[in-house]
């Protein structure tokens, strides 16, 4: 892999036992790359990383999103049940209920959670999916359009075309390829460089301003966006004015108030050491980021306790 980059080594016992391979990019306040290895100009798809302007096109369309509500279709959350509650609510503000989404039905991600549910005999379900926030979202869009709800995920809705737009404009480049995420909706494929200008421009965006709102609807309620204990809701909460969203298959964008941005893609799939990528982007900016050391490495176990760490390696 000549033109990937080496982004972080997995050390065992003073070992280098894996080594996570793939690409990053970080832009500066003025939007241009300060740092840039790996194919920053190749495309990727972002997967969940790209829910903030899922979100932004909702809000555009006439959804009903603000506060927590807006949170959660910009977050993959962790099916709590205060995550469900607030997914039925956007719903019910449709005129609609749970059989409305077409996301699979999933458990939990968050474990207590799912032992109590299994404990209570019950089943995988739409709400608890990660992504029904999003899809709560879509639904009241096209609900407040007129536009045809079954068919809420073809490509050709009126909705997801606009989620392309608002996508494409964003990131300032055209969409280089068309896929199926996980939870069913259309994906847009964009370069690194591509994703990071698309999250940054959230955060720069004149105060009041729609893809403004949902940068500080993220900020404001991270509970929304991931959940209790997982990484980006702790991440933002460590540093406070960030919005940080990560996405399956190894890839995670991250934006600071000052303009700062960086987006990581790990080609292996893996996203155990993408968040302290993210954060050795950031310091290699010169960004402060020691609120949040704690996510700057990651412990590697042996017999249930530290025996190394993964950590970044930036050309």
């Amino acid at each position: 892999m000549p033109d990937l980059a080496v982004l972080a080594e997995v050390i065992r016992s003073g070992f280098v036992e894996s080594v996570h391979y793939g690409s990053a990019v970080g832009l500066g306040p003025s939007g241009r790359a300060e740092v840039a290895v790996g194919r920053v100009d190749a495309p990727v798809l972002p997967r969940s990383s790209g829910k903030p302007f899922q979100a932004l096109a909702c809000l555009n369309a006439g959804a009903a999103l603000e506060g927590p509500g807006l949170a959660i279709a910009a977050g993959s959350h962790t099916g709590e049940d205060f995550h469900v509650a607030l997914v039925r609510e956007l719903l019910a503000g449709a005129g609609l209920d749970t059989g409305a989404l077409a996301c699979p039905p999933s458990w939990p991600e968050d474990q207590p959670t799912m032992y109590a549910l299994i404990r209570q005999g019950a089943e995988p379900s739409r709400e608890r999916m990660n992504c029904s926030g999003k899809h709560a979202a879509m639904i009241a869009a096209a609900v407040a359009n007129g536009w045809d709800v079954p068919g809420y995920l073809s490509p050709d809705h009126p909705l997801q075309r606009s989620v392309r737009s608002v996508t494409e404009e964003l990131a300032g480049e055209k969409a280089a390829h068309v896929a199926v995420d996980g939870c069913g909706a259309p994906l847009f494929g964009l370069t690194l460089t591509g994703l990071a200008r698309a999250v940054r421009a959230l955060v720069v965006a004149e105060p009041g301003s729609a893809p403004r709102r949902v940068a500080d609807a993220m900020r404001a309620h991270p509970e929304y966006v991931g959940g209790t204990g997982h990484q980006n809701t702790e991440l933002m909460r460590a540093l406070p004015g960030a919005v940080v969203k990560g996405g399956a298959e190894g890839v995670l964008v991250a934006a600071l108030e000052s303009g700062h941005a960086v987006a990581v893609k790990v080609i292996d799939g893996s996203p155990r050491a993408t968040t302290a990528i993210a954060l050795a982007v950031l310091r290699q900016m010169g960004c402060d980021v020691t609120p949040a050391a704690a996510f700057e490495r990651v412990d590697v176990l042996g017999g249930g306790h530290p025996v190394g760490e993964i950590l970044p390696r930036l050309p």
